[in-house]
């Protein structure tokens, strides 16, 4: 398995490449969360494997951009590190438990989209669950029921859809199935108004060319991405915690979880790579 470091420098590094000479000194927080700021705290989820150059900019954009709006947040990068397919839904449901009783709701945020209009609302969704990411905004999805990018939830609704099916490994579909979570458990999806920038609202920060998508299907698996999971979700996830490390990236903090999940190859034998 290749391990990676983050550097002092912001540089990402192989672990066995020679350090720097000198030990990097502690870096401050850009913002100090302010109590005043309201009574409701955001965990923002990122459900991550290996982008390392997007997580560098993606923290800092994104810590400096909640405080900013006066949003109190911590942000969770739930680091899939086993060897099978990378599982975009069961990372979130990992996020969301490992995330406190100190949050009060959540973002399913891609690692790869950046907010660059300051009016879009991060705040809390009591009403219902909040698509930032609106198809009339992202750049590249525009299909009515896409709520994957940036999804705001509280706990309570979260619960209430039983978390995300855990079915869906390789790229694609978990957010079309969540979205018939959303609707089968009587909530109503609120998506931004009055937001003028377009496709522009967003910097999507994704290079296909270097990043490929894992979009094969396997198997039982062409059928199964178009079958709503009615029995698996947030309180059947199968994972372990190797780590957990709260670290700063150019002074803006993070925990990052090391997660190791687990897969029943009876059940998805589609999980694997081979």
């Amino acid at each position: 398995m290749l391990w990676l470091q983050l550097s002092c420098t912001g540089d990402v590094r192989k672990q066995g490449d020679v350090p720097p000479k000198q030990s990097c000194p502690p870096v401050p927080r850009t913002v100090n969360e302010d109590p005043s700021w309201g009574p409701h705290r955001l965990a923002l989820i990122i459900p991550f494997r290996e982008r390392f150059e997007e997580l560098l900019s993606f923290v800092p954009h994104m810590h400096q951009y909640l405080s900013d709006k006066k949003i109190r947040h911590h942000i969770f990068v739930v680091n899939q590190v086993d060897h099978y397919r990378f599982n975009r839904a069961s990372l979130i449901n990992v996020g969301f438990l490992e995330s406190g009783n100190d949050t009060d709701y959540i973002a399913m945020h891609d690692v790869d989209l950046l907010p660059l209009n300051p009016s879009l609302d991060y705040g809390f969704p009591e009403k219902g669950p909040f698509h930032v990411a609106s198809p009339d905004l992202h750049p590249l999805y525009h299909y009515k029921t896409y709520v994957g990018g940036i999804l705001l939830l509280t706990k309570q609704h979260y619960e209430l859809c039983n978390g995300m099916s855990n079915r869906f490994w390789g790229w694609g579909r978990e957010d079309d199935e969540f979205y018939r979570r959303i609707k089968g458990a009587g909530l109503q999806l609120h998506r931004p108004t009055g937001i003028s920038t377009g496709y522009q609202t967003f910097h999507h920060i994704h290079d296909p060319a270097w990043r490929k998508r894992d979009q094969k299907r396997i198997a039982a698996q062409k059928q199964e991405q178009f079958r709503v999971d009615h029995e698996g979700g947030l309180h059947s996830v199968q994972y372990r915690i190797e780590s957990r490390t709260e670290m700063t990236i150019t002074g803006a903090p993070c925990t990052v979880l090391n997660v190791l999940l687990e897969c029943d190859l009876n059940e998805t034998p589609w999980c694997a790579f081979t």
